[in-house]
Order: C-alpha cells, then structure tokens, then sequence
C-alpha cells in the first residue's frame, strides 16, 4: 500500500518549477496574494477619480502613475519568481505573507502621495516607499535562497538580488530626502530604468534566465487583468448607489451609466483575450520581457477606466461639478488606451503587424471620437458614455468575423518558428 502524500508544509529546496510542466495553474496562494492588490487598485483609482472629479487632473495623473507602477511592479515580480520558483512550503508561505503586509501598508500611502502633489510642495511618498521596499526586500530574500539552492540559476538569481537591493537603497534616499515634484520625477525615471535593467540583464545572462511556465504566467496575468476590471465595476455601483440615495430611486441616467460600465468592462475582458499569451510564451520565452513589462499599460489603463467611471457616477450625483465632455474624457481616453495597448502586444507577441488589426484599431478610435464630439456638442453624458461602450464592439465583432483567422494564421506561424 503507497504512503499517502504529507498534507504539511516542510522547507523544500528551492531548485526551480520545470517549465513544460503539465496542468500548472495559479495556487491558492497566488490566488489571496492577488486579494491584497484588490485594495491597493481600488484605492488608487478612487483617488485618482476624486483628483479629476475636483478638477486636479494633472496632478491626480501623476500620483496614480506613481502609485500603480508600485503596485503593478511588485505584483509583476513576484508572479515571475513564483511561476518560476514557488516551493510552497512554510517559508515562501511566510515570505509571500511579509509581501502582502508590504502592499496593504502602501495602499496606505497613496492618499499622503496624491494630497501632497495635488499641494505643490514635497512629495510625500514615505508609507508609499515603506510598503514598496517592504515587499521588494522580501523578494531579495526569496532571491538569495533560490541562488544558495539551485546553482544551476545561482548568477541570474543573484543578479536580481543585487539589482533589486541597489534599487531599494535608492527609494529609501528619495523618501528620506522628501524632493519637490520635478526633482522628484527625474528621481523616479533613474530608479526605474534601474528596476528595468535588473530583469532585463538576469534574464540574458549567458547561463539562462528563470525556469518560468508560460501558460502559467499568462494565467496569472489574465487573473490580474479581471481583478483590475472588477475594481472598477465596484467602484461605479458605490458611486451609483450614493446617486441613487440621494435622489430617492434609480434614475434613467444611473442606469445608463450603469450599463455603460458593465458594457465596457465585458468589452475589454474580451478583448484582453484576443491575446494568445501562453502559447507564444511556450515558444519564444525571448518575448516575455516586453510581453510581461508591456503589460503595465494594459492595466493602467484599465484602472484608470474605472477611475474614470468613478468620475462619471460622481458626477450624476454633484452636477455642474464637472462638465459632461470631462466625464466622457476620463472614460474614453483610457478606453483607447487600453485597446491601443492590447493590439500593440499583439503585434509584438506574435512578431507581426497585421493590417486588419490596424483598422480595427483606426475604427474603435473613430467611435470613441464620436463620443467625445457628442459630448462636446451637449449630448447627455450617459449617452455618450453609451458610445464609449459601443466602441469596445469594434474590436470585438472584428475579432469574431475576421480577427480570429488572423490571429490562428500569425499564431501559426509564431509556433511554427
């Protein structure tokens, strides 16, 4: 009679997951690590909402920025170690449970962040810092033991480590020194390209990058991508249900813009979709850089839609706060940078620029047009909002009709290769 697995969690040595394993999936773990960034997405976007809301745009803009490349960057990295190295015994348990008090402690810090640009005078990003660097050293640590126990990754697992450290001396600076924004901003451009090139050289160095799983990280990906959708249908029924406390019932704008947001938030899940992740990453492991970091933009842009939606809903229930042609700016503008985004990865993915897709991209932008001009014309900002939704149909029923042949023809070749 075999011996029944062990149901505990001992240390394991850290030797690296194998990259064609079969049925590899998210893990329950993963899975409440992502909970964290639940709160961290919806506090950014609520924050960001009320900058534009009270006319602050500008520097509402530059806080989020700030505020989710943190977010999304240590969720980033994270996900790659684990798809590569996850262990899942006590310690990486433990490590992954330091991660995530790192990120609730710099969701904390994004109101300080927004209210002192939106003030003019130093930058106050010290809880910000606090929970980024929290999470970040957390990583070296997972990064120094999977150097010590699989030597075979030893220099790439040691080059994140020392590239992440250097990285996090200088944030604590940049905190400590508390700049004025701009020498603030040139800061944070050094010390990004500093977080770029640290992956970037890892990877390519002559012994080999991470045994990272393809379908695996595009899963995790796909999951982040829902999460940030989610948040902003959260966000609108908050707001839409405020609307509706204060008028005594449901209006025919709440459900207006109510369905706009489910509209768009359904469009732009499937249209993330019309990405073949996994199977080109199986294939040509060199394109996950740019796939994986490229990805910032798709979800910027997709918090930044239920900001925007936030916006609309805000102003159903103060009108004249903020114009209509506002509203629908908030929510078009990210909507197009969305699915510009999303068919640019395409392109870079499957290494080819198809000219169908070009013109699925010319004609969603020519519908988000129409929105924009209608509400500049005095359309109701429902309505318009209605259109923004519409444009999402674009891309969709071009994928449906002619898109996917497309697609299965450059995936084919991609494979191929």
């Amino acid at each position: 009679m075999s011996e029944a697995p062990s149901l505990a969690h001992p240390m394991r040595r850290m030797a690296g997951r194998d990259p064609r394993e079969r049925g590899r999936a998210s893990t329950p773990l993963e899975l409440l690590f992502d909970l964290t960034f639940v709160v961290a997405v919806g506090q950014a976007a609520n924050l960001f909402a009320h900058s534009v809301f009270e006319g602050h745009t500008w520097t509402g803009l530059i806080a989020f920025a700030i505020g989710v490349f943190a977010i999304v960057w240590a969720w980033i990295n994270f996900s790659w170690f684990a798809s590569a190295f996850d262990t899942d015994d006590w310690v990486f348990r433990v490590v992954t449970m330091v991660q995530m008090v790192g990120v609730c402690i710099a969701a904390l810090g994004l109101p300080n962040l927004f209210h002192s640009i939106d003030e003019g005078g130093h930058v106050d990003n010290r809880i910000l810092v606090v929970g980024y660097v929290i999470m970040r050293l957390a990583m070296v640590s997972q990064w120094l033991r999977a150097a010590r126990q699989s030597p075979q990754h030893r220099a790439c697992c040691l080059a994140y480590a020392t590239w992440v450290s250097a990285a996090q001396v200088g944030w604590v600076a940049l905190a400590i020194a508390n700049l004025a924004l701009v020498p603030t901003l040139v800061a944070i451009v050094v010390l990004n390209l500093i977080e770029f090139y640290g992956p970037w050289r890892a990877e390519h160095l002559p012994g080999g990058g991470t045994p990272w799983h393809a379908h695996h990280i595009a899963e995790r990906y796909a999951l982040f991508a829902i999460i940030a959708l989610g948040e902003g249908v959260v966000g609108t029924v908050a707001a839409l249900s405020s609307v509706e406390e204060i008028s005594g019932g449901i209006s025919t704008d709440v459900l207006l813009v109510g369905a706009a947001g489910i509209g768009m938030t359904f469009g732009m899940w499937w249209t993330y979709f019309m990405l073949p992740s996994g199977e080109v990453l199986h294939v040509h492991r060199e394109r996950g850089f740019i796939w994986g970091y490229g990805q910032m933009f798709v979800f910027g842009a997709i918090i930044a839609t239920g900001a925007g939606l936030h916006v609309a809903a805000l102003s159903l229930e103060e009108p004249g706060h903020i114009s209509g042609l506002g509203a629908v700016l908030s929510v078009a503008l990210p909507v197009g940078l969305y699915v510009l985004s999303v068919l640019a990865l395409w392109s870079l993915l499957l290494g080819t620029v198809d000219p169908f897709h070009v013109w699925i991209a010319i004609g969603m932008l020519v519908v988000l047009a129409a929105a924009v001009l209608l509400a500049a014309s005095g359309a109701g900002m429902p309505v318009c909002l209605l259109v923004v939704a519409a444009s999402l149909l674009v891309p969709v029923i071009g994928y449906e009709l002619l898109g996917h042949r497309h697609t299965a023809e450059a995936l084919r070749r991609a494979t191929a290769e």
